[in-house]
């Protein structure tokens, strides 16, 4: 009778039955709780230097993305550490120092001061990317399989794709320039590099030469500081580029025209669509291709199709990977329920 006198009450007032929790937790994964520091400073984050205010609710739609954001990561971060993946000290202490070296310590401070981060943040920040890349790799990248089967079916169902009508140019880019980022834009990069001026965008592209010119990998220095966000991530992979493409600026046409493929162009000034500078690159020439159809057993054609596959495989899986693991989560989204009750009134 207790028992039935406790459960009639709890229907009574679900509400009072329910958990509660302070102002300032927003949500909590399995318990944990997800802060309303940690949500506002990732918002700051998102809007940048924008001296345009979002309204209310454009505010509140950044806020319900960011809370996604945590929690998708908290989800990601409790299965690494069940399987023992998380990022060790050390991972974090290289990110650190690969991050700090275009700068002096100076300089350094000042980039995270004007991110709205401490040196803890960023620790935090890098020990959760580089957590989630451990995890993905282990429970989804390395159990991608892509056969010759697979490599042969794409190419018969997209031959036209590979006759190529005019030469093509295989370039990757890294991209300095002083333009703000958009409030949306979240990171461009590995490292959150961005220059604020155009002496730092000079700066930081010439100290990037100088690490090229010494031998470090093209495509690690672009995910972790090219500025170019649709790139970056790829190594500052820009693709098969057409030569009459590259005649739109000759002075790219020329200096690619005096490389080797493996090489790099010299520092270059970036236009917008107004001819005005607003930044630096470097390119760098991976492959040329004359005009002409390319066969199946070329392997340029094959390494080209098994990117693709493997790149659309993997974001695939990953999202039905993090759906399985939401599926499994205890979660509450506070801030959520608090922005439906209010508008429902």
């Amino acid at each position: 009778m207790a028992f039935i006198g406790v459960a009639a009450l709890c229907l009574v007032g679900v509400a009072g039955c329910r958990r509660t929790h302070g102002p300032e937790v927003m949500a909590t994964v399995n318990g944990k709780p997800i802060m309303r520091s940690e949500v506002e400073q990732l918002y700051q984050s998102n809007l940048g230097d924008s001296q345009q205010q979002p309204s209310k609710e454009q505010g509140d739609i950044v806020r319900l993305n960011v809370i996604r954001q945590l929690i998708d990561e908290e989800i990601l971060m409790e299965r690494a550490a069940k399987l023992n993946l998380t990022a060790t000290d050390e991972d974090v202490e290289n990110q650190i120092n690969e991050l700090k070296a275009p700068y002096t310590q100076e300089e350094f401070n000042k980039r995270l001061t004007d991110k709205h981060l401490t040196l803890d943040d960023l620790k935090r920040q890098i020990r959760r990317s580089k957590t989630e890349d451990k995890l993905l790799n282990k429970e989804i990248n390395s159990k991608i399989n892509i056969t010759d089967a697979d490599i042969a079916a794409y190419y018969n169902a997209h031959k036209a794709e590979f006759n190529l009508i005019e030469p093509m140019y295989h370039l990757a880019q890294i991209m300095v320039t002083s333009i703000p980022l958009p409030p949306q834009q979240q990171s461009i990069n590995l490292q959150n590099s961005k220059a604020t001026n155009d002496a730092d965008a000079k700066k930081k592209i010439e100290t990037l030469h100088n690490r090229l010119e010494s031998g470090e990998d093209f495509g690690l220095l672009a995910q972790n500081f090219s500025e170019r966000p649709d790139t970056s991530s790829n190594g500052g992979d820009m693709g098969f580029v057409p030569e009459s493409q590259l005649h739109a600026s000759p002075d790219v046409y020329n200096a690619i025209g005096k490389i080797k493929p493996g090489q790099i162009t010299e520092i270059m000034p970036v236009f917008d669509n107004q001819h005005k500078q607003v930044g630096y690159q470097i390119l760098k020439l991976i492959d040329k291709q004359a005009a002409g159809q390319r066969e199946l057993n070329d392997p340029r054609v094959q390494q080209t199709i098994r990117g693709q596959l493997r790149d659309a495989r993997s974001q695939l899986l990953r999202n039905a990977y993090l759906e399985m693991l939401r599926d499994e989560a205890r979660v509450e989204n506070f801030f959520a329920e608090e922005i439906f009750k209010n508008g429902a009134q």
